[in-house]
């Protein structure tokens, strides 16, 4: 087969799973992984695995660690300290504890069956470091079709994820010292390596912020975009090169490039540039992680496989639910946070590999492993959409907890009439709810980030934990009583959510919709809206008068003109009337 027509096959199988993945509501990512499996020399046998292709689809794992560290700061960090820190490195400790004294299990048993387990304690920790990490890609997209990003369960599962990204760069490190090494030199290559990478870092975190910003400043007054993109095409692998010349790995370069240039003002723009490359060769790299399952050694060895599946998911579950307990969740919001984490992730397969080819992992383990890892993220959407179910049913408080919250905010809000509900607490819902102080008119604010309640309630302003897609915390609000709805965040999603809630329960009450274009204005107006506000457009309003003011437009024709093209687009001002102009200079 020729190079263009493996593309082809690669392209075609990629579309065509992709779009079965999403008319079924399920992550594009899964599709890469059902191409590969269809297509691989193990099934069809449409495509062989080629080894060109699989070193072009590592490509795809350095920019996911380059877009991690684009999202790695210090003051994001800080903030989330206690979860990262807490909660993810005890996951990550524990798994890898928890796998170590599995395989130790394992060989008890074997050894009294008279069937001799011989694992080293190298191999055991290399298969622990694939089994702790989790599914960054599906989780977040999940989450974030679910609107439980700021959730509580929804933080602390953001600062499992984030430790682990992070412990991908040591374990990178330690899997090949693993390898490299004797019983009696253990410390001795860990040291070197925890060296070359301490001086490593150290030196390019020292000088390298510095550098990146006066370059990348020096590249963009050129002004030319492809030069900007192959000037950080050259960037971003040239550091991945350096490191791996270090002998630690190309991964680590990209998340040392993501960092640096998270430090300069080209952070939104590189984000913007970098994501097609991001995307399509990270889904190459599903489709050979997919190709490389054995469905004959599956099914010649499924026991071990549903073994393999069920225990780690099992396991990594119970030790996040029992660390979030330890660290204050309720067990609602405990075991929501274990059920999100529980499945493989696409860095445990880089670590996998890893292994294997230092000699850690045997390849005969290889296909029973990787079919367990995917058959966990496969069920990772369903169990994710029956979360409310498991735990309703698992956690006898869970549905008090929720009431107990519920009725707090009820009894607080029962003597409010003819308010407004106010979905958002941001900068947008802060500025709203001033207003409406002002002028006296009641309101309730709801957010689901606990930050952000607790902050507007110290400044004296009415918020509630909630979220607002949610009818039990509508109806909690009063949506039966009050005069108005606002969703002042732009998330066409979550806003089609409250506008099916308030035409199911209260149709009488209007809503006022935030968007950042026009590009869903119909859809949102179809589906209830009184009206939407556009940021996009009230920006250029206020741009267009400024600038007409700037330039000796009187202010009455400014502010005529402005009021014009909003009575054009919104139906309220189009209704009243008209106010009195004075005549025009």
């Amino acid at each position: 087969m020729s190079s263009l027509e493996l593309t082809l096959l690669y392209l075609c199988a990629a579309v065509v799973s992709v779009v079965g993945c999403r008319l079924l509501n399920l992550p594009a990512m899964l599709g890469y992984l059902l191409a590969g499996l269809v297509i691989g020399p193990n099934a069809l046998a449409l495509a062989k695995d080629s080894t060109a292709v699989e070193h072009l689809a590592e490509f795809g794992v350095v920019f996911l660690m380059f877009v991690i560290g684009l999202e790695f700061n210090l003051p994001k960090l800080n903030k989330m300290r206690k979860v990262v820190f807490g909660l993810g490195l005890g996951q990550v400790v524990l798994t890898l504890l928890g796998t170590w004294v599995l395989n130790l299990g394992i060989a008890w048993l074997m050894t009294q069956l008279a069937r001799p387990w011989h694992v080293s304690w190298q191999t055991a920790l290399a298969m622990g470091s694939a089994l702790a990490m989790s599914s960054t890609a599906i989780v977040v997209k999940l989450m974030a079709d679910r609107v439980e990003l700021e959730s509580p369960h929804g933080q602390r599962v953001m600062g499992v994820l984030l430790f682990q990204d992070l412990a991908v760069v040591p374990l990178l490190v330690l899997i090949p010292a693993l390898a490299d090494m004797g019983d009696n030199n253990l410390w001795r290559a860990l040291s070197i390596a925890a060296l070359k990478a301490a001086v490593l870092v150290g030196v390019l975190l020292w000088g390298g912020p510095r550098v990146m910003r006066h370059w990348l400043m020096l590249v963009a007054r050129r002004k030319s975009d492809e030069l900007f993109m192959l000037n950080l095409l050259f960037m971003t692998l040239g550091l991945a090169w350096l490191t791996e010349w270090a002998g630690l790995s190309l991964a680590m370069g990209a998340f040392l490039a993501g960092m640096l240039i998270a430090e300069t003002d080209f952070k939104h723009k590189v984000e913007a540039d970098i994501r097609p490359f991001h995307d399509v060769l990270l889904g190459l790299f599903f489709i050979t992680i997919g190709m490389k399952l054995d469905w004959e050694v599956v099914v010649d060895n499924w026991a071990w496989v549903l073994g393999l599946t069920l225990v780690p998911v099992v396991m990594k579950a119970a030790v996040v639910f029992v660390l979030a307990r330890l660290h204050g969740a309720t067990a609602g919001v405990s075991l929501r946070t274990g059920i999100y984490l529980a499945q493989a992730g696409e860095f445990g397969f880089v670590l996998l590999s890893l292994g294997q080819g230092h000699g850690l992992i045997p390849s005969a383990w290889i296909s029973p492993i990787l079919a367990s890892m995917v058959l966990s993220m496969i069920a990772t959407p369903f169990l994710v959409m029956n979360a409310d179910r498991i735990v309703s049913r698992l956690v006898s408080t869970d549905w008090f907890e929720q009431s107990l919250a519920l009725t707090g905010m009820a009894q607080r809000t029962l003597q409010t009439e003819n308010h407004v509900i106010v979905c958002g607490y941001g900068r947008s819902g802060h500025n709203l709810v001033d207003l409406l102080s002002l002028e006296g008119v009641a309101y309730v604010a709801l957010d689901s980030d606990p930050d952000k309640v607790q902050s507007g309630r110290n400044m004296g302003h009415h918020v509630e934990f909630g979220d607002a897609t949610r009818f039990t915390s509508l109806m909690s609000a009063g949506l039966a009583r009050a005069a108005a709805v606002v969703v002042t965040y732009p998330d066409t999603a979550s806003a089609l959510k409250v506008l099916a809630w308030v035409k199911e329960h209260a149709p009488h009450v209007p809503v006022v919709v935030r968007t950042h274009d026009d590009k869903d204005l119909e859809q949102l107006r179809a589906a209830g809206a009184a009206e939407v506000v556009p940021e996009v457009i009230e920006g250029s309003l206020m741009l267009a008068s400024q600038t007409l003011a700037l330039i000796g437009t009187p202010l009455k024709r400014v502010f005529r003109l402005v009021q014009a093209q909003r009575m054009s687009r919104y139906a309220l001002m189009r209704e009243s009337p008209k106010p009195q102009d004075d005549a025009a200079p």
